[in-house]
């Protein structure tokens, strides 16, 4: 089972904070009556940088809509009009912060969000805004841009609230990243929410700042849903490389496992991974694992995962299929060991065919002797009619064991087709690795099978 976000959309109105939608945030009397003639006379003597004052224009218009918005039940009709007049003469800081006052409360009382957000619009471009204000303000022109359909500009104003740190007791930092991101996901622009999901990530982490599990599971179920590749598994890598659990780990080799169409050989290589990063974490898993890799095929290989499944508890002892599987790898085990030697050999001739040399790799591979498998899957690489895609996961697989986290990573880079997926999941455990101290990435060494052979 995949444990996702939802795909449903965070809307900006369950932000929970009455911002664009109650009452007027700012003081309809700009000139109170009383002090009308001393604002005149002081006005007159403003400069451009103690806001521009007020001209006449803008008084002969403003001053009796003034009157008409103080007085007891207005009669409105026609002030939307005389407003778009006031809008006109609208030029210095001071004009703008108090007309965009009026038009914002007189939009809040009719209910009309356009007006609003011209208000407000004129209210933040005045520059008059205290700075601790700033970010509540951007922030309202956002959810009424956001309302009004008008996603680029709201987009704007809500990255300005982000930048100036705005935030309440139910909005977050992190919540407003997350929102941005839907902004773009609810319109079907998914590139740009996952480069904007990349971006805010690197911000983060640039800060010194941990980035919220959220992010990545929210960017990855809309990825997943929409059945977005490689992105999906992009967003797989660093969600895993911040957030590595086992029930990570399962759900992203779930997801790799339900958006393609693998076969049995790709799903071993899968569940080699998911082994590694401690991810069985259930019976079926196992009994996914045994039958993919079969104990006909790799008896040791499925000696070596019933035992580790059975040590931990998952697997019941009532279990007859992994209980007939055992006893298959069992009776094998004898034989196919003492094989290694003569297949070793003729892999090594320079005769030896593409398939000997490949079978001498994965025989090799499954006793966890690394080295020895390296070194057919390279040469096997040389040859012609090669499967290069299954080689390189192998002979990347084999690196990984020998602790060669780099060439591993590089070797993983250069999977392509339908094994791309495993590869890039693979490529993010190897980061793990690699982000690891060497007595930290000596620490975390390759199963130890019961009945293994000796590790080169």
């Amino acid at each position: 089972m995949i444990t996702l976000l939802s795909r449903k959309r965070t809307s900006s109105l369950a932000l929970a904070i009455a911002l664009a939608t109650g009452g007027a945030v700012v003081a309809t009397a700009v000139f109170p009556a009383e002090a009308g003639a001393q604002r005149r006379d002081r006005d007159k003597e403003k400069d451009e940088n103690d806001g521009g004052g007020y001209s006449t224009e803008f008084r002969e218009i403003y001053l009796p809509l003034e009157e008409l918005l103080k007085s007891e039940n207005p009669d409105l009709t026609g002030v939307e009009a005389r407003l778009e007049g006031l809008s006109g003469v609208l030029n210095t800081s001071d004009e703008k912060l108090a007309g965009g006052q009026m038009i914002y409360n007189t939009g809040t009382t009719l209910q009309d969000k356009a007006l609003q957000l011209s208000g407000m619009e004129f209210m933040i471009s005045s520059g008059q805004l205290p700075a601790e204000n700033q970010g509540r303000y951007n922030f309202i022109a956002y959810q009424l841009a956001d309302q009004l359909g008008q996603l680029p500009k709201a987009r704007t104003y809500l990255q300005i609230a982000i930048e100036k740190n705005f935030t309440t007791e139910g909005i977050t930092a992190s919540g407003l990243r997350v929102t941005m991101m839907e902004s773009f996901f609810s319109a079907g622009e998914y590139d740009a929410g996952f480069e904007y999901l990349r971006q805010a990530v690197a911000t983060q982490k640039g800060q010194g700042l941990a980035v919220d599990e959220s992010w990545y599971r929210r960017g990855l179920t809309v990825a997943y849903e929409n059945e977005i590749s490689p992105a999906v598994y992009q967003l797989a890598g660093m969600w895993l490389n911040d957030y590595p659990s086992a029930t990570n780990w399962r759900d992203a080799a779930n997801i790799a496992r339900n958006l393609s169409d693998f076969q049995p050989a790709e799903i071993l290589d899968l569940f080699r991974l998911s082994r590694r990063a401690g991810a069985l974490i259930d019976e079926a898993d196992y009994d996914y694992y045994v039958d993919v890799a079969d104990a006909r095929r790799l008896p040791n290989e499925v000696k070596a995962v019933i035992g580790e499944g059975k040590a931990s508890g998952v697997i019941r002892e009532s279990n007859l299929f992994i209980s007939e599987s055992l006893e298959i790898a069992d009776r094998r085990i004898a034989a196919d060991r003492s094989d290694l030697p003569a297949l070793e050999r003729d892999a090594m001739a320079t005769s030896a065919g593409l398939r000997t040399v490949v079978a001498a790799g994965d025989a090799f591979l499954s006793y966890d002797q690394y080295g020895k498998a390296a070194r057919f899957y390279e040469r096997a690489l040389n040859t012609p009619g090669v499967e290069t895609n299954t080689v390189l996961t192998r002979l990347a697989i084999s690196q990984v064991g020998m602790g060669d986290y780099t060439a591993a990573r590089a070797t993983f880079g250069r999977v392509t087709g339908t094994r791309s997926p495993i590869a890039m999941l693979w490529s993010a455990y190897t980061d793990q690795l690699i982000a690891q101290t060497p007595t930290t990435a000596t620490a975390v060494p390759a199963p130890a099978p019961a009945t293994a052979g000796t590790t080169e």
